[in-house]
C-alpha cells in the first residue's frame, strides 16, 4: 500500500471529429500540459480516440451506415502507431496514462480502455463488457479477462467505462483486487444535466465503497461540433451538458472543483494514506466482507469464437501391441 502523494489529472477536452490523427495530437498536447503541472496519472474520456460515436445517440439505425463505416476507418488498432505515440509520451513524461479508444479488431469495434505504465508499456487493454443502449449498435462485448487491477508506478489501478459502474459485480471484481486508484470515464456532452448529476453520485459512491481514489474524465463538444453531428435543434439538446470531470477521495470528497462545462484539465493531489484511513472503518472486501455468505465468481478466460483440440493418437491394433510386448 502506497503512503506517499500522487498528482492526478482528469482531462476534459473536445476530440477532433475529423479523425484519429487530430485527436491523438490533442491527447499528446494534453499529456504534456498535465505533466508540466506535475501530473503522474492522467485520465482521458471514454473512447476519446478517434471520438465517441455521438451519431448513434441521435440517428435512427437506418441512417447510421455512413458514420459507422467512418468510425471503422478511424478506429484504433492495438498496437499501432497511435498507441506507440501515447506510450512514448508516457515514457518521456514518466506518467501513467489511461486512454479510451474505439478499438478495431478485424470486423468488430470495441469500447476499449488502455492503461500505459510510466515506462511506456501497455499494462492493460480491456473492453467494456456491455455497451449501453444505443452503443450496442456500434461495439461488441468485452469479457472477464479485462476486469483486472494492474500494478503501475502510481499504485494499483483499475478501470471501468461509463455505465459499467452500474454493474455492482464488475466494480466488486476490481475492489477484491484492492485497487488504489480507479480510472473512470464517460462520453460527456450527452443526455443533459441529469447525466452529470448521476455521474457525480456514482463516482463518489464507488470511492466510498471501494476505499479508493476515483479519477473520472468526461468529454466535451463545441457548439460547432454539435451542429455538425445533427442539424435539428431538438436533437442537439441531447448532445449538451452531461459533463462531470472529477477527482474524488476515498472519503467521497471532491479534491478539486469538478469540471461541468468547457475544456480544461483538473489537477489534484492524492494522499494515499487516506485509503487506509477509510478502510480502517470499512473494508468491503476485507474485515467488512462475509465471504461465507456472499462471494463473487469471476471468469477470467478471454472470450473466443474458436477453440482447438489436438486429434487423439490412433489406437494400436492388438497385433501391434503384441509385437511391442514381444520386442
Amino acid at each position: 500500500m502506497r503512503t506517499d502523494t500522487i498528482r492526478a489529472a482528469a482531462v476534459q477536452i473536445a476530440p477532433d471529429l475529423s479523425g484519429r490523427a487530430g485527436t491523438v495530437e490533442r491527447v499528446l498536447n494534453a499529456i504534456a500540459e498535465a505533466a508540466d503541472k506535475g501530473a503522474e496519472f492522467i485520465v482521458f474520456p471514454e473512447t476519446f480516440v478517434p471520438y465517441y460515436p455521438y451519431f448513434s445517440f441521435v440517428l435512427p439505425p437506418v441512417q447510421q451506415g455512413a458514420p459507422h463505416m467512418e468510425l471503422y476507418k478511424e478506429a484504433v488498432v492495438v498496437p499501432s502507431p497511435e498507441t506507440q505515440a501515447v506510450a512514448g509520451a508516457a515514457r518521456k513524461r514518466g506518467a501513467v496514462i489511461v486512454l479510451g479508444v474505439t478499438e478495431r479488431d478485424h470486423g468488430s469495434l470495441y469500447n476499449t480502455q488502455l492503461i500505459f505504465d510510466a515506462d511506456g508499456t501497455l499494462a492493460l487493454k480491456r473492453r467494456k463488457i456491455t455497451p449501453t443502449y444505443h452503443e450496442r449498435m456500434v461495439w461488441g462485448q468485452g469479457d472477464g479477462a479485462g476486469l483486472k487491477v494492474v500494478d503501475t508506478k502510481v499504485g494499483r489501478v483499475g478501470a471501468l467505462a461509463c455505465w459499467e459502474h452500474y454493474n455492482p459485480l464488475a466494480r466488486y471484481t476490481l475492489m477484491t483486487q484492492h485497487e488504489e486508484i480507479h480510472a473512470a470515464h464517460f462520453p460527456g456532452s450527452l443526455v443533459g444535466p441529469i447525466f452529470g448529476e448521476q455521474i457525480e453520485v456514482t463516482m463518489r459512491h464507488h470511492a466510498l465503497e471501494a476505499g479508493c481514489f476515483v479519477v473520472n474524465a468526461t468529454g466535451w463538444l463545441t457548439e460547432e461540433q454539435i451542429a455538425a453531428i445533427h442539424p435539428d435543434p431538438a436533437l442537439q439538446k441531447g448532445l449538451r451538458d452531461g459533463c462531470m470531470t472529477c477527482i474524488v477521495s476515498p472519503e467521497g470528497r471532491h479534491l478539486a472543483e469538478p469540471l461541468t462545462e468547457g475544456e480544461g484539465i483538473l489537477i489534484a493531489d492524492l494522499d494515499m494514506r487516506l485509503i487506509t484511513k477509510r478502510k480502517r472503518m470499512m473494508d468491503s472486501v476485507g474485515h467488512y466482507a462475509r465471504p461465507e455468505l456472499l462471494h463473487l465468481v469471476h471468469d477470467t478466460n478471454p472470450a473466443t469464437t474458436r477453440k482447438t483440440r489436438d486429434a487423439p493418437a490412433p489406437e494400436q491394433s492388438e497385433q501391434e501391441e503384441t509385437a511391442d510386448v514381444r520386442e
